[in-house]
């Protein structure tokens, strides 16, 4: 699975047409990332790409912020480490919300999001990240382990069309990227790929 996050600095002029590229290149599932206090752009943003994921049957998730994933009808929310309660967050986005949690790389932060109602786990970075450089790094063999969790295991931080095989022979269901498919001169190529490239790898 193609796990597009955006990037409000470098889609600043282009958001929407940049996500529907991805789309159309064949991502599934849509991070709205922004981390400005504009709270009318940003429900302005997030209403017309849950619109556009919509439209080409794709789930759109929201940074950080339950109120505005409530607002817009969003799939589900994304939670960092100290960004909110699990817990809270599935009393109200309710059972059908999908919700993730940042677990960097302990097993640990894993096991207490999903024992708090999380739905998916994302580890990383397991390679050097353009958006957080200063990311700790974790090992591939994590994502194997994580398997055995019993929820879907995404890995995120520096994976391009060149490495993402090995994330996903290593165990990830899905590979969240920003810079390196939204950074492309042709987006919809760049997704392409990734999905081309995913779909040739052996799941572990």
């Amino acid at each position: 699975m193609l796990y597009a996050i955006t990037d409000s600095t470098l889609l600043a002029n282009n958001l929407l047409t940049a996500c529907e590229q991805a789309l159309a290149g064949g991502c599934q599932w849509l991070q709205y990332r922004d981390k400005s206090h504009d709270a009318v752009k940003r429900e302005s943003e997030a209403r017309a790409l849950k619109a556009l994921c919509n439209q080409y049957q794709a789930k759109l998730i929201i940074n950080d912020d339950v109120d505005l994933a409530e607002a817009v009808g969003a799939d589900g929310v994304h939670l960092g480490q100290g960004d909110g309660s699990v817990t809270e967050a599935r009393k109200r986005l309710g059972e059908r919300a999908i919700i993730g949690i940042t677990c960097h790389d302990q097993l640990a932060l894993a096991q207490k999001g999903l024992a708090d109602g999380a739905s998916y786990v994302a580890f990383g970075a397991f390679f050097p990240s353009k958006t957080k450089p200063g990311a700790r790094p974790a090992p591939l063999s994590l994502l194997n382990d994580a398997t055995q969790l019993g929820a879907p295991v995404i890995a995120i931080g520096g994976i391009d069309v060149s490495n993402c095989q090995a994330v996903v022979e290593a165990g990830a269901a899905g590979i969240a990227v920003c810079h390196s498919l939204f950074a492309a001169s042709d987006i919809q190529l760049q997704a392409q790929r990734f999905c081309e490239a995913m779909a040739l790898a052996k799941p572990a």
